[in-house]
């Protein structure tokens, strides 16, 4: 059996001090429910009654039931001059329903002659009376030992008697915390060595910040001397740099390093697990996030996707089916015809080579003009479509018109206008909207909704527009790209042109028309047949 490193997740209250960060009580319940179902086994909750939010929250979970999870309070070291059991903030630890207590404690001497004005052997004193209340309490204690390797490469005899003084009175784990963020690799890894033949490794942790860049690499570096348990956050959350990101570290140290952190069945869970909170904190998902992110096994150049085709391994370090994410094949002027048959295949066609070729160079000229197909699936699945001869528009356009009158009063009015041709018969309709593109959609799906009831299921969920030649002005050529989503599948679509509008219309037309393919528009139909009906 694989030897077991625990994973302590501080998402809930080291996470939310970065910058922008904020969730109420019920949404950190649904994070935590989040981190359980990945089987991550502690959840710090935060500080008791700090706030009235806390308060809530702590309520909250005290009534929730978790699978796989232990709730963690966090908390400080008692004050100088007071008994522990005299004060208050332990106090309120030690009635928390939690059966963890987390404690940060001092242990540079920078700290205890600027912060708190003790003496050291008093600090030593005030580690120990802590970590005793609250396993008299019945608690579980882990240490956090605040900036750990400033004090260690400060006096690192000093740094060990703190870790030794809160094990002693009691600890199950003592964390060494970088806290500046401050340490590379090499230096965490000779601390942790040290402390861990002095204390044993399975009483030692690890809690890291990026402020250089190196939080998980420093991480896995104190697991490799021995550290048991690793702290960090969901997407790397935190204050300045953000925390040691967990959604790295759980992989590297599960399919790279061979220990035990979550059922191999619940790793699977990490992709989404990780947008899902990015979501609950209003974040928009880093695509380049490794692992999880949407081009983690993306792949863009010809010879690269050639050779993930022949066999995955020559360009991707891991299967991505194992954190739950999934490989894309990206379209640009660097594919090749390997591209175009693995986004052939995707959506059930076969491709002769005749027609991969003239795709290939049908991409090529189109980005020279400014299209950008790796974010625009839908609009090339309609390219093959239309290079195979296969193409059929849903309508023919006879014209369409966008008015936007200000008004002296401030109001802004904008009214579409459409002709079209559908199945023989002519159609115009108008309609209003909050802008162009709005009035547009609009007019459009009332001319056409009757014959193609699917597009009442499309939605458009995002809009960009980008200045390809900024020198040019306003004059300059522009790119729009739409996402659009049925609600169960989602494409982007693009078009380019030097009138915005113009663009847009053409991908608003993309959008539509590939959320008509076959793939798209059938399963949902067989979704919508598989639905109960209401008794």
């Amino acid at each position: 059996m694989s030897e077991a490193v625990v994973l302590y997740d501080t998402t809930l209250r080291d996470g939310m001090q970065g910058e922008g960060m904020s969730l109420s009580a019920e949404e950190k319940v649904r994070v935590a429910h989040a981190l359980d179902s990945l089987g991550i086994p502690l959840i710090e909750a935060g500080f008791p009654s700090s706030n009235p939010k806390e308060q809530a929250l702590f309520d909250l979970l005290a009534n929730e039931r978790f699978e796989h999870a232990e709730v963690a309070a966090f908390g400080m070291t008692r004050r100088r001059g007071v008994k522990a059991e005299d004060d208050p903030a332990l106090r309120l630890l030690a009635d928390s329903f939690a059966p963890v207590c987390t404690l940060v404690g001092k242990t540079w001497a920078l700290h205890l002659e600027k912060v708190t004005r003790v003496n050291p052997q008093e600090n030593l004193a005030m580690i120990a009376d802590s970590v005793a209340f609250l396993r008299s309490a019945g608690k579980r204690v882990i240490y956090d030992a605040e900036h750990f390797f400033d004090a260690f490469r400060d006096d690192p005899d000093y740094a060990l008697r703190c870790v030794r003084a809160a094990l002693e009175a009691g600890a199950e784990n003592v964390t060494l915390c970088d806290t500046n963020g401050s340490s590379l690799p090499h230096q965490i890894a000779e601390a942790t060595a040290r402390v861990v033949a002095e204390l044993g490794g399975e009483n030692v942790g690890i809690h890291t910040h990026d402020d250089a860049g190196c939080g998980v690499a420093n991480s896995l570096a104190a697991v490799r001397e021995g550290a048991r348990l690793v702290q960090g956050t969901m997407n790397g959350y935190g204050e300045r740099c953000g925390n040691a990101n967990l959604t790295s570290i759980l992989p590297a140290l599960q399919l790279k390093m061979g220990f035990e952190c979550v059922p191999p069945e619940l790793l699977r869970r990490l992709t989404e697990t990780a947008h899902l909170v990015d979501e609950l904190c209003n974040v928009t998902p880093n695509p380049n996030q490794p692992y999880v992110g949407r081009n983690a096994f993306a792949h863009k150049g010809g010879m690269h996707v050639a050779g993930v085709l022949a066999d995955a391994r020559t360009f991707e370090h891991l299967d991505p089916a194992e954190v739950g994410n999934d490989r894309a094949v990206l379209v640009s002027e660097l594919s090749g015809k390997g591209t175009v048959h693995a986004r052939a295949e995707q959506t059930g066609i076969e491709l002769d080579e005749a027609t991969a070729t003239r795709v290939v160079e049908r991409v090529k000229e189109l980005e020279h003009r400014g299209f950008q197909f790796e974010a625009a699936d839908g609009s090339f699945d309609l390219l093959i479509r239309k290079e195979m001869g296969e193409y059929e528009p849903l309508f023919r356009l006879e014209s369409w018109r966008a008015i936007v009158e200000k008004r002296e009063d401030g109001k802004v009015v904008t009214e579409a206008t459409v002709k079209i041709w559908v199945k023989g018969e002519r159609y115009v309709r108008t309609a209003e909207g909050n802008g162009p593109v709005n009035a547009l959609d609009k007019a459009l799906r009332s001319a056409i909704g009757e014959h193609y009831p699917h597009l009442r299921d499309v939605e458009l969920v995002n809009f960009k527009v980008r200045i390809l030649d900024e020198a040019k002005g306003t004059g300059a050529v522009t790119r729009v790209l739409l996402d659009a989503s049925d609600g169960v599948e989602s494409w982007g679509s693009i078009g380019v042109s030097e009138n915005i509008i113009e663009a847009s219309w053409d991908a608003l037309v993309d959008s539509l028309e590939a959320g008509m393919l076959p793939g798209r528009s059938e399963h949902v139909r067989r979704a919508a047949q598989a639905e109960p009906t209401a008794p």
